[in-house]
């Protein structure tokens, strides 16, 4: 399962989590995808949003 939002194209980034005493190690930050029906072209189809794509109205959600 990619974790892509299939609007944007935002995925997961890398970089350091450094304590106080300095101990360097990796980590990673993942974008908040939620998984919704949206409306794709003239059919419905179930897809991995992220919560800005959702909030600013990129993604036009399907009614049932």
């Amino acid at each position: 399962m990619a974790r892509v939002c299939e609007i944007c194209g935002k995925k997961s980034m890398v970089g350091h989590q450094i304590s106080h005493a300095h101990n360097v190690s990796k980590r990673r930050w993942r974008p908040n995808l939620h998984q919704v029906r949206a409306r794709v072209g003239s059919a419905s189809r179930r897809i991995k949003v992220c919560t800005r794509c959702l909030r600013s109205g990129r993604v036009q959600k399907a009614v049932r």
